[in-house]
């Protein structure tokens, strides 16, 4: 599919198929008229607001309808807009309005803290304003190297950053996710689950309305509540799920999620965090009939920029699933701490440089100048993330450079330690984490487990369980001294298992 103006791309399937529904919140649907007609009344708003040109528009609320009618309304107008969670801090919103300095903050949900000094579009004025038809033409999009959106990150530690993408960015992360790698086709019902705040979401929404399809939003109430989820899934009628594999992990415990009960769900496309070969191996066992993509990439190169379908023979042949190819249009460079290309095999930090890589951080041109890098005339992006390249160019991810952790000399990743506790049969969700002394070295690394059903009478029966199965496949300095069990893993906002929150737990910091 070729794309030239992604909101020009969305509005012709309103002239040719304007009935067919472009969004379907639990059975609250609205059409690709209604879509194209909201935005452009919007847009046509905004214009006669005279707002700063080319400053950017946040637009605050949950999973609903109207988040992509304003997304679609500011970049119609000339604006990237800032998306923010309903679910969000206080002091996140703060911080979003004082780095990001919107020019105009459109109120989807009601704002929880008073706002001076920009003007607000109330949630009562933007029903009015969807509900009046005003003649509008696109004379001022967002085109080119122009901000499309502003995702601003988790910002756990210091202040959030406001990642940067162009309409440009986007047409090639658009084109590649509907181009031959994915089997996308058009008019596909497709889960809209991730909050749109987190750049996974633009996974679906995006080649979704490109492609004639329809967005069945699942929002965070009944995402949420498990009795609610089990029920609400099969009735979304699927054929692409996309969310990160924590996700999938909670739908999965229903042992009614399967093909029989989703018959035309044939694509699980995954990104966000790691994906385990377990979790790969029971939706294949599942769901026969679809593919399972793995993706990677981070929100500064545009939501991912590798995939890889991943079949039994790949879960054969890898303890850890493959994070890829690069896509056609992306180089990707794995080096050493001091810039230098390494050869096959040989584990160093990704560094990313292609169209869809952004041009920095909003407003912050030190965290730029330190993360960002142009390499022959084209712009990079260092990741943090290690990696090997293989002799086939396939990309085997190596867990962050922030969450490998030193003990008693060794070397270990955490994300590793994980995935080896998971391959235990007691065992359904891992992490591992490390504690710290009063000097800040790591003392001691516990597992956090949430084990399968079993008849042990004590914890410490079901650790020495686990340790005993684990004796052939871990390395002993690898096995944490101390294990812990709990019934369910935090989730952050965006869907991911919270573990720098439960490192800062053990620690004390919680």
């Amino acid at each position: 599919m070729i794309i030239k103006n992604i909101m020009a791309a969305i509005d012709t399937i309103a002239q040719t198929q304007g009935n067919t529904i472009a969004y379907d919140e639990l059975g609250n649907t609205h059409t690709y008229e209604q879509l194209k007609n909201y935005s452009n009344s919007l847009a046509a708003f905004i214009e006669n607001l005279h707002i700063t040109d080319k400053a950017p528009i946040m637009v605050y609320g949950g999973q609903q309808f109207d988040m992509i009618a304003s997304f679609l309304a500011s970049v119609k107008a000339g604006h990237a807009y800032i998306p923010v969670d309903v679910n969000s801090a206080d002091e996140r919103l703060t911080d979003i309005i004082e780095i990001g300095q919107p020019a105009l903050i459109i109120a989807v949900d009601d704002l929880p803290i008073a706002v001076t000094g920009v003007p607000v579009i109330s949630k009562t004025q933007l029903s009015d304003v969807f509900n009046t038809s005003i003649e509008f033409e696109m004379t001022q999009p967002v085109i080119g190297d122009e901000n499309f959106y502003i995702i601003f990150t988790s910002g756990t530690t210091g202040k959030p950053k406001g990642v940067q993408i162009s309409h440009d960015n986007l047409v090639s992360f658009a084109s590649w996710m509907l181009g031959e790698t994915f089997n996308w086709q058009s008019g596909s019902n497709v889960l809209s689950q991730p909050p749109y705040s987190f750049d996974l979401s633009v996974m679906d929404w995006v080649p979704t309305l490109l492609s004639r399809g329809t967005l069945k939003a699942l929002p965070k109430v009944a995402a949420d509540d498990f009795k609610t989820l089990f029920k609400t899934l099969p009735n979304l009628q699927l054929n692409k799920w996309v969310s990160t594999p924590s996700f999938a992990d909670v739908a999965l415990l229903d042992p009614e999620f399967t093909q029989k009960n989703h018959p035309n769900l044939d694509g699980f496309f995954f990104c966000g965090e790691v994906l385990t070969s377990t979790t790969a191996q029971k939706l294949l066992d599942r769901f026969p009939e679809a593919k399972i993509y793995n993706t990677y990439g981070p929100t500064e190169a545009t939501v991912a920029v590798t995939g890889l379908e991943i079949t039994k023979d790949i879960i054969a042949n890898h303890d850890k699933m493959p994070i890829g190819y690069v896509k056609s249009d992306t180089q990707i460079m794995i080096q050493d701490n001091d810039g230098v290309a390494l050869s096959e095999d040989e584990t160093g930090e990704i560094v990313i440089v292609g169209p869809s890589v952004s041009k920095g951080y909003l407003n912050n041109p030190e965290k730029t100048a330190a993360a960002f890098t142009v390499i022959d005339g084209q712009q990079g992006y260092k990741t943090g993330d290690l990696a090997t390249r293989d002799a086939n160019g396939l990309l085997h991810y190596k867990g962050r450079g922030d969450f490998q952790i030193k003990l008693h000399g060794f070397r270990i990743e955490l994300e590793e330690v994980a995935q080896q506790l998971q391959q235990s049969q007691w065992v359904e969700q891992a992490v591992a984490v490390p504690r710290y002394d009063a000097d800040g070295k790591v003392k001691q690394l516990l597992a956090i487990i949430v084990a399968k059903n079993n008849n042990f009478e004590k914890p410490i029966l079901l650790t020495n369980a686990i340790k005993l199965e684990l004796e052939n496949i871990m390395m002993p300095y690898m096995v944490p001294s101390r294990f812990m069990y709990r019934e369910a893993l935090p989730l952050t906002p965006n869907g991911k298992i919270d573990l720098k929150g439960l490192i800062s737990e053990v620690n004390g910091n919680a």
